[in-house]
């Protein structure tokens, strides 16, 4: 499965100053790539992401190296979401450059993004959420990545903003494929699916009913257009919705068709109805009433009819309800949209700044704290996502 320290691999570069992408080499040894500062962690501490450069191109990438003597998981969990990555090539999916083994890690080398994920710009810079411009493309581009996935019988199963990842040129890139899940079995496409994800705990809150359930009436890939409904509300309300939610309470939430929806000043009605549930607070200490909660931030914007329509589509209870990805991609709000994501999507999220210029930064990693602040203030509270 993985390339020998002495081949050479081609795989496929995104060049983002045009739309087609260009074949390059990228050598499957270590030597090749300089490392320099970590920009995530994650699987327990076993896995550690770099910014890096390939040396023979000074092209800037992102390596995960995971730790193959303490990983605790089974080894097919990695098989997967390599083979089958190799196996896809959208310009919205992340491609893997190349796979090696290197004294006891495995290396993956793939494209550095640098806005990083839509959860890193949120927790850091948009609090109270994203504009409704860069929601909207940013949705788009999901949606055509799972339309490909779709078309190929994948589920994706892991649909979230700590999942969407931002190039610096404003390309949106899909990933998070451990969790997918192939309809295609003997070489027939099963209608329905049974299997529940194993790795599936940070993922709960995205999960549709349907998987949640665990039934007899399994799921399909409507499942995912679910998620993409939780994922806009992240988006745009900073947050995904029944995140501070008992695991059993949000079960029976989502089993009894509760629909979570977009704050602002069309749906405020809606968020005070149940005064316990936005329990605040003023700077006195004194409880707040309805009327000040609905003087907060959230409240005084107003996201348009489409865009509430299209998350109301996505969180149909009944995913005979939900439109397909195709189906979305034709829904009004997108329709109207006559510029390229990397066009748009740079100046909708000022004053973030991506980080461009590997150079600036360490190959010492005992300096890793002090360029992570200089980074554009990208939090790590949930690790970078490939």
């Amino acid at each position: 499965m993985f390339q020998s320290a002495t081949e050479v691999t081609v795989a496929l570069n995104y060049n983002e100053s045009c739309s087609e992408a260009v074949t390059m080499q990228f050598d499957s040894i270590a030597r090749a790539y300089e490392l320099y500062t970590v920009i995530g962690k994650g699987h327990k501490g076993t896995a550690t992401i770099h910014l890096a450069q390939h040396i023979g191109t000074g092209m800037q990438v992102a390596i995960k190296r995971i730790d193959l003597e303490n990983w605790d998981q089974e080894f097919g969990y990695i098989q997967h979401e390599i083979v089958l990555t190799k196996q896809l090539q959208h310009e919205n999916l992340l491609p893997h450059f190349c796979s090696f083994i290197h004294q006891h890690e495995l290396w993956t080398v793939m494209p550095a993004m640098g806005f990083g994920s839509c959860r890193d710009l949120i927790h850091a810079f948009f609090q109270a959420g994203l504009t409704e411009t860069a929601i909207v493309y940013i949705l788009r581009d999901v949606l055509r990545a799972l339309e490909y996935l779709h078309g190929r019988g994948i589920i994706h199963r892991g649909v979230k903003a700590s999942h969407v990842l931002i190039s610096g040129k404003g390309r949106v890139c899909l990933t998070g494929l451990h969790n997918s899940f192939s309809t295609i079995k003997g070489g027939q496409r099963l209608r329905t699916v049974y299997d529940y994800p194993q790795h599936a705990v940070d993922c709960l809150q995205w999960f549709s009913p349907e998987i949640l359930e665990q039934n007899l009436g399994g799921y399909d890939t409507k499942s995912d257009i679910y998620s993409v409904g939780i994922l806009a509300c992240e988006l745009a309300n900073g947050q995904a919705p029944f995140v501070d939610m008992p695991v059993t309470q949000m079960l029976l939430e989502k089993i009894h068709g509760t629909k979570p929806m977009l704050a602002d000043s069309n749906t405020v009605g809606e968020f005070i109805i149940d005064d316990n549930s936005m329990e605040e607070v003023d700077e006195e200490g004194k409880r707040k009433t309805a009327e000040e909660k609905a003087d907060n931030i959230f409240f005084q914007r107003t996201f348009s009819a489409n865009l509430h329509n299209l998350v109301s589509l996505c969180l149909e209870k009944d995913p005979a309800n939900r439109p397909s990805a195709t189906q979305l991609l034709n829904h009004p709000i997108f329709r109207s949209l006559r510029k390229k994501t990397s066009e748009v999507l740079p100046e909708a999220l000022q004053p973030v700044t991506p980080l461009t210029d590997i150079a600036k930064l360490p190959k010492d990693n005992s300096q890793d704290e002090e360029i992570t602040r200089q980074m554009s203030e990208v939090s790590m509270e949930e690790d970078w996502t490939f």
